[in-house]
């Protein structure tokens, strides 16, 4: 039995008065595993549900394989339904279809070979067994086992309700149930949230063993890297969405180039530019009348004339022209990328230790025997939920009182980026916020609209009606212009699209000044070029410093 193809057709969406999906088109065929990537708010899980059939575009159409399967935020049972009742849902079609077979065998058996319902029955026995074996029915119930165990979820008893699980468990009992279920076509939705590392790799090992179509819509460039076959870039371009083959490190090379080429093409229309005005305002001034005329011109001066002048006001028209056209369709230079800028006259000192600390500890929360954060440190934390990551950028911040020892060099600047950002006034709109917290000099000389953080449209929304994302973003434009000699950055990848989490991290490389970050992104912590803390998850010591 053959995998249908998922299309979209020219989708359009408008929420409010915001034109979210602006005629975007998907074709995804069997083994095609789709990533959708781009900044919140770009339509990524408004894409999904219309591809699912939840919510309804304004225009364009979708054609979907019956027993689609969307991974979305909301399970699907009631509070009640068990563990086991689950399962069983997710099992209920390759039992169908092992049922199926047997009648068919019996039919078989009982018909005569040489009645044209014989041939019937092994056509259709054939379609069956052709499914089945491109579901794994056979496997059903031990794939269900290893997917509950792979997802940690292999201890609970399968009579426990829904409503006794965790949130995080909810959430991956629901993928679990899809995974055993294997559809035609499956759709996710940040399906890596809340996992750990091990949950994760094996999530992907998983969703690579599909058959069918996949959409994800993911920030999780480990997961995006391992998985895709395709990434789409929802992030408005001029032609709409583009499609970019290969994973996520072949989505970054084409990327790459693509800067590149626009850089190219940038700086060749302006060198054109300068050397037309030039050559425009040059010649314009030989035609001028009252030129002073040299000897030799003078001599056939009357006969050739009207012809030099003609030659040279014909020259200054082309180049005229060629420069309004120019001026017209001028390519924009490509937006800047983040920078970590440290511009203060007191540069940090490249030597010494800025923090120490010695036998530190927040008691249930964090023991840190001994640690040296140096004036050009790059330090990454890492360590499961619970170990005391937060705690102890807490701790170097001076926000928590610890037992035990921790200097600070004497006129430190440090500044936080912490896992959920607030600003006292949620009135002040994004720019009155930066310009307020930096001064008028220091937001004039480095433009909040020039950090390529927060989009032209945001700037004059009050802060409190921006998204999480948007107020971490302007968070992180703070401290992007005007970095402090110590930058702590607690889970600096959440809420960020793939593309700024990039920028961020080759930032992060550049620039004067301490880092200490946090992060449990994969991603990251593979290409984490400087020292790696790992703290042990019972608020024991740190099991050791790469």
């Amino acid at each position: 039995m053959h995998h249908p193809a998922l299309l979209a057709h020219d989708i359009v969406r408008t929420l409010g008065t915001r034109r979210i999906l602006d005629g975007v088109g998907l074709t995804a065929a069997p083994g095609h595993r789709i990533g959708l990537i781009g900044e919140n708010g770009v339509g990524k899980t408004t894409f999904l549900r219309i591809l699912a059939g939840i919510d309804e575009p304004d225009s364009g159409s979708v054609v979907r394989p019956p027993g689609l399967g969307f991974l979305h935020q909301e399970m699907p049972y009631a509070a009640g339904s068990t563990i086991a009742d689950v399962l069983d849902d997710a099992l209920r079609e390759a039992r169908g279809i092992l049922a199926e077979l047997d009648r068919l065998t019996q039919s078989l058996a009982r018909t005569p070979e040489d009645s044209t319902a014989h041939a019937e029955l092994l056509d259709s026995y054939a379609r069956h067994l052709e499914h089945a074996r491109q579901r794994e029915v056979w496997d059903a119930d031990r794939r269900a086992a290893i997917v509950l165990d792979g997802l940690g979820l292999g201890a609970l008893a399968h009579q426990r309700t829904l409503g006794s699980l965790s949130g995080g468990q909810r959430g991956r009992l629901a993928l679990a149930a899809l995974l055993v279920r294997r559809p035609p076509a499956l759709l996710l939705d940040e399906p890596t949230n809340h996992l750990d590392d091990s949950a994760a790799a094996f999530v992907e090992e998983q969703v690579r063993q599909l058959p069918g179509v996949v959409v994800a819509a993911s920030h999780d460039r480990a997961f995006l890297d391992a998985v895709c076959t395709d990434v789409i870039d929802l992030a408005p371009a001029v032609d709409g969405p583009v499609r970019y083959g290969g994973n996520y490190s072949a989505y970054l090379v084409e990327k790459r180039a693509e800067r590149e080429r626009w850089l190219r093409r940038h700086a060749e229309e302006e060198q054109e530019l300068a050397e037309l005005r030039r050559s425009a305002g040059v010649t314009a001034h030989r035609v001028a009348p009252g030129h002073e005329r040299r000897d030799n011109e003078k001599m056939g001066y009357g006969h050739r004339s009207g012809r030099v002048q003609n030659q040279i006001s014909r020259r200054v028209r082309n180049a005229t022209r060629r420069l309004q056209e120019l001026e017209r369709d001028r390519v924009a230079a490509p937006p800047q990328v983040l920078r970590l800028r440290h511009t203060s006259l007191a540069q940090p000192s490249a030597e010494g230790t800025l923090v120490s600390l010695r036998g530190v500890r927040v008691p249930g929360r964090l023991t840190v025997g001994r640690l040296d954060v140096s004036a050009t440190e790059r330090l990454l934390v890492t360590g499961g939920n619970g170990a005391g990551k937060s705690t102890l950028l807490t701790v170097l911040v001076g926000r928590l009182e610890a037992e035990g020892e921790v200097r600070r060099r004497r006129g430190l600047t440090v500044g936080m980026l912490s896992q959920d950002t607030v600003f006292d006034r949620s009135d002040r709109s994004a720019r009155e916020t930066y310009e307020s917290v930096l001064g008028a000099e220091r937001a004039d000389a480095v433009p909040l609209s020039t950090l390529g953080l927060l989009h032209e449209a945001d700037l004059d929304k009050p802060v409190g009606h921006l998204s999480v994302g948007q107020r971490r973003r302007l968070a992180l434009a703070l401290l992007t212009a005007r970095p402090p000699a110590l930058l702590l950055l607690d889970e600096p990848t959440n809420h960020l699209s793939p593309r700024l989490c990039d920028e961020l991290e080759s930032a992060l490389g550049t620039g004067p000044g301490a880092i200490v970050l946090a992060s449990h992104d994969r991603w990251l912590r593979r290409r984490w070029p400087g020292r790696e803390l790992r703290l042990a998850a019972t608020g024991g010591g740190p099991s050791g410093i790469g």
